[in-house]
């Protein structure tokens, strides 16, 4: 059994290799099929946007019992006149926010009066925040356009880094697969969306497209000199490239994982449920749908485009012709799987490309000297 540093190196060689491409129908099935499932639990749950958004009243009770229970909070808003659902979250160990639509001054003074009362605490430990809705409008149009003016800014760089609208399409629908996932499971869960969501979003989205490009410059190198040889195909060079750039992946991945899980579940567990939760929850699943889409959605999709141009059908052609002409010839075979297999590589002067390995037969030989 390999370990994990000759995996690596199997891999980028080209000694090991896995047919992401040639079975991308499964992971952009699964892809869509989660995006869906995303888009309908939007639609029927909906999304639970924060006051920040929607304006609204917030009380902080502080210096409480450990641990104390909601139920008096929602007792205490009722007792104050008010007959509408009420958020209430615990804040840290001895701490509850309660928070509540716009109210006159005189309820919300009653309301913190209620739940002095039913925390025995001093009324100065009950503290208000309002927020108008106006201001809550002006917060959720600005959280808009700052996701549309990234991911315009996004297109265009690509567009100019890789001198091709494909690349750019492949990476920008690997980010709304991540986007969408990431709001299903805030949809799913009921999770409240603040200012730091969006924050996080933003976030694992630049993450994600790291990540993609990447992968999608590892292509443009492998490809560079592609229509010059008859040896490999677009997508056998694209497949070689996300294999070349896995093993980075996944320890980008795992580096960047740890530490925000360490927020989320320790956080959770030792600072009350919803403290960090709204940014680190966001990072979380963003990171793992990222890494996903980075290998098994870009490229995949990449190549679904790249393969419908003339120039990539021709130059298939030419690789399957060259093929024949060697398998006609005794120099390679085809095993059952398609796979093609060169029986006696030949001697080249040229450097080797990554993941063309030719064995050691192949290899220069080492003169003796001459005593």
């Amino acid at each position: 059994m390999m370990s994990y540093a000759q995996w690596g190196n199997a891999l980028y060689s080209g000694k090991k290799s896995y047919g992401i491409i040639k079975n991308r129908r499964i992971p952009l099935t699964v892809g869509a099929i989660l995006m869906a499932i995303s888009v309908i639990g939007i639609a029927i749950f909906g999304l639970n946007p924060s006051i920040e958004f929607t304006g609204g009243a917030e009380f902080v009770v502080t210096n409480t019992v450990k641990n104390p229970p909601q139920q008096p909070a929602y007792n205490a808003v009722k007792a104050a006149g008010l007959n509408e659902q009420t958020k209430v979250a615990q804040m840290g160990t001895n701490g509850l926010r309660v928070q509540t639509s716009q109210q006159p001054n005189d309820v919300e003074l009653k309301i913190q009066q209620e739940l002095a009362k039913a925390y025995h605490v001093d009324i100065k430990k009950v503290s208000k925040t309002s927020i108008g809705p106006s201001w809550g409008a002006s917060v959720s149009k600005q959280a808009l356009v700052g996701l549309l003016v990234f991911m315009g800014m996004i297109a265009v760089l690509l567009m100019a880094y890789f001198r091709t609208w494909t690349m750019s399409f492949s990476a920008l629908f690997a980010l709304l697969h991540d986007f969408l996932i990431t709001l299903g499971v805030f949809a799913y869960t009921h999770i409240e969306i603040t200012p730091a969501t969006i924050i996080g979003l933003l976030t694992i989205l630049g993450y994600s497209l790291y990540d993609t490009v990447v992968v999608f410059d590892k292509i443009r190198e492998n490809t560079r000199d592609m229509f010059n040889q008859s040896r490999s195909k677009y997508n056998e060079l694209a497949n070689l490239s996300i294999n070349q750039t896995m093993v980075r992946s996944i320890n980008t991945s795992i580096t960047g994982i740890l530490p925000v899980s360490a927020i989320l579940f320790l956080g959770a567990a030792l600072l009350g449920t919803s403290t960090l939760l709204d940014i680190s929850m966001p990072l979380f699943i963003g990171m793992i749908v990222g890494t996903f889409s980075s290998i098994f959605i870009a490229t995949p999709m990449l190549t679904l485009i790249r393969g419908r141009s003339q120039a990539i059908k021709d130059h298939n052609a030419k690789v399957d012709k060259a093929r024949a002409a060697a398998v006609e010839s005794g120099a390679a075979t085809l095993k059952e799987d398609g796979t093609f297999q060169e029986i006696t590589p030949a001697v080249v002067a040229a450097p080797m490309v990554p993941g063309h390995h030719k064995g050691q037969a192949s290899q220069p030989k080492r003169k003796k000297n001459k005593k």
